[in-house]
């Protein structure tokens, strides 16, 4: 808990995130009342806000604390409270058979995704957050998977900015997979689970094709978003490879401290507290929703700290990096059905 002094230095900058926070948010509530849900979500509105009032005015000392600990400090809070929504009962309800195809899924999109964008000559921290977030839950992932190796800013909201604009085609055009490859409601909601980057736009992404689709899409879904917790543990053995510091940063033994990082063993805590039933029901929402407003903050923090001018420099290899991976995702989860036998 920062101290008195401490937090009048960061309450400007906090405030200001706030700020944006809350305008992303109405953005969102305009979007629901008018078609029914979100196309774009708040949190990829927090970024593009925040990137768009930097493009305009670039903060001085007086909000860039602020700024910096709701970007570091604030994340780390958040992804630690998702853990609260993990249930290993959930999880084991899928079946065997699925459980390992969603698995094997995730690990093959991180490295084929990883691989492609080094081919494409993306930076290694680069490559790595549009792999986890492609393969995992999206922009959550990118969050969770950026303080553990060390990501900058500019590559945090780069990838999440080309990740969330295809996020918004794939919700639009998914269902056309429907008709053209014949699937069935559990069929697709699995393809959907697989695919679509967060859990309001499965919804989005299934509710056209039908109830079943959604029930499957989701937890498919939430299956999926717990690969995030082993992914993240596992990229606490790497991510000093992708530190600045080079053969020095990956020379030095790091201390359990920095190999799991406190807000990685408060998720795994609390998902088994969660698990063993002693986190309530009634906590769960608003836990949950703590933390989606911490994370939408956070991500107002990393807009408001980026140069527009960065994201035009990587653009290319990010966007084919991204629509290359997506594809890949989409034909194993379409492989995954068929030998699944689902019907």
């Amino acid at each position: 808990m920062p101290s008195a002094a401490a937090l009048s230095r960061i309450a400007p900058g906090i405030l200001l995130c706030g700020a944006v926070t809350v305008v992303a948010l109405l953005v969102q509530w305009l979007e629901e009342r008018i078609f029914g849900h979100p196309y774009v979500e708040a949190l990829v509105l927090a970024i593009l806000l925040g990137t768009l009032l930097r493009t305009m005015w670039e903060p001085d000392d007086r909000w860039r604390d602020g700024i910096a600990y709701s970007a570091k400090q604030l994340l780390e809070v958040a992804v630690m409270l998702l853990g609260a929504s993990i249930s290993i009962e959930l999880i084991l309800s899928a079946g065997l058979g699925l459980l390992a195809g969603i698995a094997g899924t995730v690990a093959v999109v991180i490295f084929a995704s990883y691989g492609l964008g080094r081919l494409l000559s993306l930076p290694p921290r680069m490559a790595v957050l549009i792999a986890c977030g492609n393969s995992i839950c999206g922009n959550s992932a990118i969050a969770a998977v950026a303080p553990v190796i060390g990501a900058k800013s500019h590559e945090i909201a780069s990838a999440i900015a080309f990740t969330a604009v295809l996020g918004v085609i794939v919700v639009l055009a998914l269902p056309l997979l429907v008709p053209l490859m014949g699937l069935t409601e559990t069929q697709y909601g699995i393809v959907a689970g697989l695919t679509v980057y967060a859990v309001p736009q499965v919804l989005a992404a299934t509710v056209p094709v039908g109830t079943i689709a959604v029930q499957i899409g989701t937890l498919v879904k939430l299956v999926r978003v717990l690969m995030l917790g082993p992914v993240v543990v596992a990229m606490t053995l790497i991510g000093p490879r992708f530190a600045e510091g080079g053969d020095a940063a990956r020379a030095k033994r790091p201390g359990f401290g920095r190999l799991v990082p406190w807000f990685i063993l408060g998720f795994l805590g609390l998902a088994a507290a969660r698990s063993l039933g002693l986190i309530p029901d009634i906590l769960v929402g608003p836990v949950r929703e703590i933390s989606r407003a911490l994370t939408i903050l956070s991500m107002a923090a990393l807009g408001l700290g980026v140069d527009v001018r960065v994201l035009g420099r990587v653009g290319p290899s990010v966007v084919a990096t991204v629509t290359g991976s997506l594809l890949l995702l989409v034909a194993i989860s379409l492989v995954l059905v068929r030998m699944l036998g689902t019907a």
